[in-house]
């Protein structure tokens, strides 16, 4: 295929605006995928996009299209990428091998807080933007407000948007034409072949799969190539591109987006952001690669049976390949024993996370409570950063305590601005700024504890806007907090997977509904035990669970008073004996009271 007949282009959107469904209209009117094969959400492949109707993985497709003006043959490289804000991280990955994008807006939502925050990513790419007015067809569908919008938040002439209705197929012959007189063609460099690994996955079979993009030069079928940041040489076993399934090629040329097979089994050989490179002709510098994300959530996660701690290593290195911001480090736990602390992107990216690895690897989990990275200064000009409640030092040799604050940005009708402000007023947000974007449409930015956040924040804020507000946030500072350590006592022994780090102002509440809840939770004991919730040496919440007490003076029908108090005497004894050498029972949903405690705050 020529260069100048291939076009590299992206979508996307907010979340819920459509990519998926125009994805699916686009294969299905170029006749990429036959109407047998066709099923709705064609490029999810994972059952939990499919159930949940939110794309997680960016998929990359090779769409055969003919112009119908003069009948030239193009070669469309889709890639499709994932709304939600915990996932941006894919849209990067995805632009940086594209020219151009498709600015999907719905219709009757108009612009949202993922729009504007793709749209920026893509500008600073300097990528070729091209808007896109979706969902025409619905009886709230408003146009020409759409225009206008784009025109006042993004600076983009609102008569260049391509109208489009991506469920009954309308508009979009027109689109393809626009894509391809708008979108240019693959810069090709001079030089030896340098292909960027824009993202890979693991094959139990052909092991680690590299998705490229060909910057210079060609690589063919038998090739030897070389990964240069791991500077491991393999055969190129096998070379392809996806229409829309894997098909194999024997040569790949500049511009083209494609997948490449070498035979590594160690997952750890290959890197998302790499430079793959011939190693009979191998070029001298790295293309440039993508940034390290740092993690804003982090949670353990334990295998609830113990000879299942091996598989659970093999499960998240096998899923880090497939998803390069998961992040997760050995640790142990005195009542779960040996896990790994896990560092997420959000929530919803943990969310996922856990449920791939008990539907796909067959794990039944135990995850403790979600937190953030904070800084601790000690005395004697002394930093650390910690991501483990149980690293929190003893409170005498901390100077001040700082925790990560997010910029969020929040889109909502105006009538909703009182209800949205006391929300974040309750989640301790500082107000930035308020401006109206349309009419009656408001933009307001908050400074947020991402602690805050990360909990139930997006599901509040739907709740108290009838589900018309929008949320997008990124990492802005770490600033100054009066936050402290809460500790869960069970038995009058800490349990380090219980505890939290919070504000001092919420502490009592949390420390008394955690008791409470583990009250109900904790089964009955041969022996008391104390549940207490304590900052430092000082109980702030307590609650007892009574011992299970067998009727030892039953047998006595009368006689002396001193037999049964000696039955009852021996009693106490063998149950004070008990407390010391017994092991209090923890159950699972124990650690999922702490989450429950967070949202009903």
């Amino acid at each position: 295929m020529l260069v100048d007949n291939i076009r590299n282009f992206s979508i996307i959107a907010h979340i819920d605006h459509g990519k998926s469904t125009l994805a699916d209209r686009i294969l299905q009117i170029t006749g990429t995928v036959p109407d047998r094969d066709f099923r709705p959400q064609y490029l999810d492949k994972l059952d939990v996009e499919r159930e949940r109707g939110v794309t997680v993985k960016l998929q990359a497709v090779r769409i055969r299209h003919i112009r119908a003006a003069d009948g030239q043959e193009f070669a469309l490289n889709l890639i499709d990428t994932p709304g939600h804000v915990d996932f941006s991280y894919e849209v990067s990955r995805s632009l940086a091998a594209c020219e151009g994008a498709l600015l999907l807006v719905d219709a009757a939502q108009g612009i949202e807080a993922q729009t504007l925050a793709h749209f920026y990513l893509a500008r600073d790419t300097g990528l070729v933007i091209i808007p896109v007015i979706n969902k025409i067809d619905l009886p709230t569908a408003d146009p020409d407000r759409v225009r206008d919008e784009i025109e006042l938040v993004l600076g983009i002439d609102g008569s260049e948007a391509v109208e489009v209705s991506a469920k009954e197929g309308t508009g979009i012959k027109e689109l393809m034409d626009a894509i391809i007189d708008r979108v240019p063609p693959p810069k090709v460099d001079a030089g030896p072949a340098r292909a960027l690994v824009f993202d890979s996955h693991y094959d139990t079979y052909r092991g680690a799969i590299a998705y490229v993009r060909l910057f210079s030069g060609s690589i063919n079928k038998g090739d030897k190539v070389r990964f240069m940041a791991s500077n491991r040489e393999s055969e190129a076993v096998e070379i392809g591109v996806f229409a829309p399934d894997m098909t194999p090629l024997q040569t790949l040329g500049p511009g083209e987006v494609g997948y490449v097979i070498a035979n590594i089994k160690n997952i750890k050989e290959l890197s998302v952001g790499d430079t793959v490179t011939l190693a009979s002709d191998p070029a001298e510098d790295l293309l440039p690669g993508y940034r390290k994300l740092k993690s804003m959530v982090y949670c353990g996660f334990f295998a609830s049976e113990a000879e299942n701690y091996e598989d659970l290593r093999d499960a998240l290195e096998r899923l880090a390949l497939n998803d390069s911001s998961l992040e997760f480090e050995p640790e142990s736990s005195s009542v779960l024993g040996f896990g790994f602390r896990c560092g997420f992107l959000g929530m919803f990216h943990m969310e996922i996370v856990q449920e791939r690895l008990e539907r796909e690897y067959g794990i039944n989990l135990v995850a403790t409570a979600p937190t953030v990275i904070y800084r601790i200064h000690m005395s004697g000009d002394k930093m650390i950063e910690i991501k483990n409640p149980s690293e929190f030092p003893e409170s005498l040799k901390v100077e001040k305590v700082e925790e990560p604050f997010v910029r969020s940005v929040v889109m909502c009708p105006e009538e909703f601005i009182g209800p949205v402000m006391e929300l974040a007023k309750d989640k301790r947000g500082r107000f930035v700024s308020m401006d109206y974007i349309s009419e009656n449409r408001v933009k307001m930015v908050y400074l947020m504890p991402l602690s805050e956040v990360i909990f139930d924040f997006y599901d509040k804020l739907k709740s108290c806007s009838r589900g018309y507000a929008s949320l997008d946030y990124e990492f802005d500072s770490f600033i100054e907090s009066d936050l402290v350590r809460l500790n869960i006592l069970i038995g009058e022994k800490s349990v380090d997977s219980l505890s939290m780090i919070v504000h001092r102002d919420s502490a009592y509440y949390k420390g008394r509904r955690i008791v409470e809840k583990l009250r109900e939770l904790i089964p009955k004991h041969m022996f008391v035990i104390p549940i207490q919730a304590a900052i430092g040496n000082r109980i702030i919440a307590r609650e007892t669970i009574n011992a299970v007490r067998k009727n030892v003076t039953a047998k006595c029908y009368g006689g002396d008073i001193t037999r049964k108090r000696k039955l009852l005497e021996r009693q106490k004894e063998g149950k004070k004996r008990m407390k010391n050498i017994g092991n209090v029972e923890v159950p699972q949903e124990a650690f999922l009271s702490i989450l429950q405690v967070e949202k009903e705050k």
